[in-house]
C-alpha cells in the first residue's frame, strides 16, 4: 500500500469519527432541548452521561490526527485539514458541555417552572442543532459556502437571546422575589448563545481548510 493511499484511508477514518462525534453532540443537545420542553429529568441525566462519551471521542480523534501529522508529514491542504480537526473537536466538546448545562437547567426549571413559554430558548436550541449539523456536513464536504451559510444563522440565535433577556428582566421587575429563577433563565439563554459562537468557530475553521484564508464570520 502506498503512503498516499494509507494517508487517505486514515483521513477517511477521521472523517467518520468526526461525523460520529458531531452526531452524538447533536443528539445530546436535542435531548437537553426536549428535557427543557417537557421537564423530563431522565433525559437530562442521559445528557450528563453522554458527555463522557463525547470527551472520549475527542481524545481518540485528536490522538489519531496527531499521529498522522507526526508520521505522514502532511503539507498544504492536508495539514490544514488536520489542523481543522483539532478545532472541530475542541468546539464540539464545548458544545457538548453547553448541552450538559442546558440539561441541568432543565432539571432546575422543572422544580421551579417559569410561568411563561420557553419558545425563545427552544428556538435557540433548535437553530443551534441545525447549525451544528450543517457545519459538520460542510467540513466533510469541504464546502466553504455551506460553512458560511451555517455561521450566518448565529444572528438568529443572538436576536432570540437579546429578546429573551429583555423578557426575563421585565418579568423580574414585576416579580422581584424571582431573582434566582431569573438568573438561571439568563444563564440558560447564555449557554445557548455560546453554542452559536462555537459553531461559528467550526465554520471559520472549515473556510480556512477549504481556502487557506483565515476569516472572522459574524463580527
Amino acid at each position: 500500500m502506498t503512503t498516499r493511499i494509507q494517508f487517505n484511508e486514515e483521513l477517511n477514518r477521521l472523517h467518520h469519527d468526526i461525523m460520529a462525534m458531531g452526531a452524538r453532540v447533536e443528539e445530546d443537545l436535542r435531548k437537553a432541548l426536549e428535557a427543557l420542553r417537557t421537564g423530563d429529568t431522565g433525559l437530562a441525566k442521559e445528557v450528563k452521561a453522554g458527555d463522557e462519551v463525547v470527551n472520549a471521542m475527542q481524545v481518540k480523534i485528536e490522538d489519531q490526527a496527531a499521529m498522522l501529522i507526526a508520521t505522514q508529514q502532511p503539507v498544504a491542504r492536508d495539514l490544514r485539514e488536520l489542523v481543522t480537526v483539532f478545532k472541530m473537536t475542541d468546539n464540539l466538546e464545548r458544545i457538548g458541555d453547553h448541552a450538559v448545562h442546558l440539561a441541568k437547567a432543565a432539571r432546575r426549571l422543572a422544580d421551579d417552572p417559569y410561568p411563561r413559554p420557553l419558545d425563545r430558548l427552544q428556538r435557540m436550541a433548535s437553530t443551534g442543532c441545525e447549525m451544528l449539523h450543517q457545519a459538520v456536513t460542510a467540513f466533510l464536504a469541504r464546502d466553504e459556502a455551506m460553512a458560511r451559510a451555517a455561521a450566518a444563522r448565529d444572528d438568529e440565535i443572538d436576536a432570540e437571546h437579546k429578546a429573551f433577556i429583555d423578557e426575563v428582566l421585565a418579568y423580574l421587575a414585576a416579580n422581584p422575589g424571582k431573582a434566582q429563577q431569573a438568573t438561571r433563565l439568563i444563564a440558560t439563554s447564555s449557554f445557548l448563545e455560546r453554542i452559536g459562537d462555537h459553531v461559528t468557530n467550526v465554520c471559520e475553521a472549515v473556510v480556512f481548510m477549504a481556502t487557506g484564508v483565515h476569516v472572522e464570520l459574524n463580527e
